[in-house]
Parts: structure tokens; C-alpha cells; sequence
């Protein structure tokens, strides 16, 4: 498939959507723990209501949408392990896991799977989110993940 102008068409993440059931809590609570940029803010009639932010350093954008009751953001794998659907990637993953804890955000302990280190937090409204920071080794470290994008 192509593009107007001609080359292939190109698709990347444009947007996260997180379901919180108390938008002014979660955006205080967002700005705080995340660091985010808010983009825009609507609300249409009392049936459309949310915020989109950006992330300071990439374009992918996170929107919270006002919903009635909380919202599942995991999935079950085989067995009874939980994952999430997204994860943050941290350059390193003490600092991000010491400014949760600092602000008071429910975490898990740091976990090593040796080339990537993460822990999971929840907001608010319970919503489970992964942090991860993968080693220079890592196939997922995001300079590895670039020379790929050159290979293809």
C-alpha cells in the first residue's frame, strides 16, 4: 500500500487513551508523577470529556477519558499472570522508581529479567501501567530498535 506521494505508508503510536473515572484528580495526579504537556482539553456535553498530553521528549501523545466506573487497562497471559497493556520506557529505571515512591504512587519492587529492568505502578483509579529501562544489549534498548528501522 502506498501513500499519496507515492512510498509506503508508515504507521507509529499517535495516542494512548487511559480511562479515569475523576479527571481533575487524574490530571493533577498525571502532571505530577508523569511529567507530561497538556495538548488540549474538551468536553462535549457531558458525554465526551478529556485531556491529551505529550510526553516531553516524543511526540506519542496520552489522553485521559472521563468514564462512569473504572475501566480493566491489564490483561491475563496463561496462567494467572497479569500484563499490562503499555509500558513507560525510562533511560534508568531508579530515579523513576524513586519519584513514584517519593509522591506517594503504589508500586511494586524493582524486578531484573537481565537485559530490562521494570516495576508496575497503578493510579488513581487502579489502572496498572509497567516502567522498564532496557540495558544497551537489550534488543529492545531504543538504539538497537533505530538500526533496525535502517535495515527495513
Amino acid at each position: 500500500m502506498k501513500n499519496k506521494e507515492g512510498g509506503k505508508i508508515m504507521f507509529k503510536v499517535g495516542g494512548i487513551f487511559i480511562p479515569v473515572t475523576n479527571l481533575e484528580r487524574s490530571k493533577k495526579w498525571y502532571e505530577k508523577n508523569l511529567g507530561l504537556i497538556k495538548v488540549d482539553e474538551w468536553q462535549e456535553e457531558e458525554q465526551d470529556y478529556g485531556v491529551g498530553y505529550i510526553f516531553k521528549d516524543c511526540t506519542v501523545g496520552l489522553t485521559l477519558i472521563k468514564v462512569e466506573k473504572p475501566q480493566v487497562t491489564e490483561f491475563s497471559t496463561i496462567g494467572k499472570n497479569k500484563n499490562v497493556f503499555f509500558n513507560f520506557l525510562v533511560e534508568d529505571i531508579l530515579p523513576a522508581y524513586e519519584q513514584l515512591n517519593n509522591n506517594g504512587v503504589q508500586t511494586t519492587k524493582i524486578h531484573d529479567y537481565g537485559l530490562m529492568k521494570g516495576f508496575d505502578f497503578v493510579d488513581p483509579d487502579g489502572n496498572s501501567f509497567s516502567v522498564v529501562s532496557e540495558e544497551k544489549q537489550s534488543p529492545y534498548h531504543p538504539e538497537n530498535l533505530l538500526s533496525l528501522k535502517d535495515i527495513n
